[in-house]
């Protein structure tokens, strides 16, 4: 197994862990000590992901032109340090400047380990290892949910010094033992990725050049956005009907970490002989099968199976993205393209919570009820859209550049058709 690639799943396991650690207990946090409304909590979710929204056009490419080990090592110190600052900080405004900085620090950390793992694999192996990192990152937080349900009895803050140390471990580790990557990801580039290398700051925004990465991204934010609403809503969901002490509810998410470590790996498997279409339509009908647990009960057995299959519905679309994406990719663009896809995530993780809980202020149930219409539609245009890039893939050309005179000349030539 190449070297970097499984320093960047150590790295991802950091970041599972600082994200275990400290989602499951930052709205608890902000409505108890933060002295936050409810309906509000999800600003200070979106203010995180507001950071990476700055970043990420600016300065998402930056892999691509300094390299991959620097950008590592910055980002995993940045938001290491970040979350240590949230324990000594007070006040709404002092937390949300923290956090927009920490943001803009984490919008390069998680693509530019994807890019990094891609690098150094075959395209064959990407599901595979993209699978691989969501398995890391859920034994991350596997422990991490553990670790935060033990702080929280000495106190809610100290989640955070918890999350932001495992980061700059993950960052003192990429310090030492990392080698650059990107020469790997050239190589196969030639002098075509030399030349889309000059094409300068457009090529930070694949997104508004690229139509196809586009609408893979609008139906990937879509999809998300209301599975977000699981991370956000639950620990209020459960707390407010008495179902779960903050301890518990770290338990469930653990929980759910450790159903994808073990199951993963076997969903992928099974994964490879089926279309794109029939994943995500699988997974938009476990998510909604869930959403119907919630609002059934918030008791402990409705719980339970619904984080299930959430984490199902999770497990079959995680590693279809990034392949999706990077298969769209020229290979010098990779960190470009990971980057572009990185602000679909931003977008769910500021959209979903700040509309996710100010549902939930309107009514308990309303955020399970308006997420079942907005799953079905996007399961569908999701898959449509893996489906196509993937076609893209495999014939190895971009459908859209193909001259009719040359479609023709194939079409009527037996010798040059079988070579196509």
């Amino acid at each position: 197994m190449p070297r970097p690639a499984l320093l960047g799943l150590f790295l991802f396991f950091c970041a599972g862990f600082a994200d275990g650690a400290l989602v499951p207990f930052f709205p608890l946090w902000a409505s108890s000590e933060g002295g936050i409304p409810v309906g509000a909590v999800g600003l200070l979710f979106g203010c995180y992901a507001g950071g990476e929204l700055i970043a990420a056009p600016l300065i998402g490419g930056i892999a691509d032109r300094v390299g991959r080990r620097p950008v590592l090592i910055f980002s995993s110190f940045g938001v290491g340090c970040g979350f240590i600052a949230l324990f000594f900080v007070h006040g709404v405004a002092a937390t949300a400047i923290v956090l927009i900085l920490t943001g803009m620090c984490e919008s390069v950390l998680h693509p530019t380990i994807l890019t990094a793992i891609a690098d150094v694999t075959a395209p064959s192996a990407h599901p595979r290892w993209f699978s691989m990192a969501r398995v890391s990152s859920s034994a991350g937080q596997i422990l991490g949910p553990a670790c935060g349900a033990l702080l929280v009895l000495i106190s809610l803050d100290a989640v955070f010094l918890a999350a932001g140390g495992m980061l700059i471990l993950g960052g003192v580790v990429m310090l030492v033992a990392l080698g650059e990557t990107i020469g790997s990801g050239r190589s196969a580039a030639g002098d075509r990725g030399d030349e889309e290398e000059e094409e300068g700051l457009s090529a930070l925004l694949p997104a508004f050049r690229d139509g196809r990465l586009a609408k893979l991204l609008l139906w990937v934010v879509l999809f998300e956005i209301s599975g977000n609403w699981i991370e956000a809503v639950i620990p209020l969901y459960a707390r407010d009907a008495g179902t779960l002490s903050p301890s518990g509810i770290g338990t469930l998410f653990a929980y759910a970490a450790a159903l994808t470590v073990g199951l993963q790996m076997l969903v992928s498997r099974f994964a490879e002989t089926r279309s794109a279409l029939w994943l995500t339509a699988g997974a938009g009908l476990s998510t909604i099968a869930a959403f119907v647990l919630f609002m059934a009960s918030p008791a402990m057995l409705s719980l339970i199976a619904a984080v299930s299959l959430c984490s199902v519905a999770q497990m079959l679309v995680g590693p279809l993205v990034p392949t999706a994406v990077n298969a769209l990719a020229p290979p010098a663009r990779r960190a470009s393209y990971m980057a572009a896809s990185s602000v679909a995530v931003d977008l769910k993780d500021s959209l979903g919570p700040s509309i996710g809980t100010a549902l939930y202020a309107l009514a308990p149930r309303l955020p399970w009820v308006a997420g079942i219409p907005l799953v079905a539609i996007a399961s569908l245009g999701l898959g449509v859209a893996i489906g196509r890039a993937r076609h893209a893939s495999t014939i190895g050309v971009d459908a859209e550049d193909i001259r009719p005179e040359r479609s023709a000349t194939w079409s009527t030539s037996p010798a040059t058709e079988e070579q196509f």
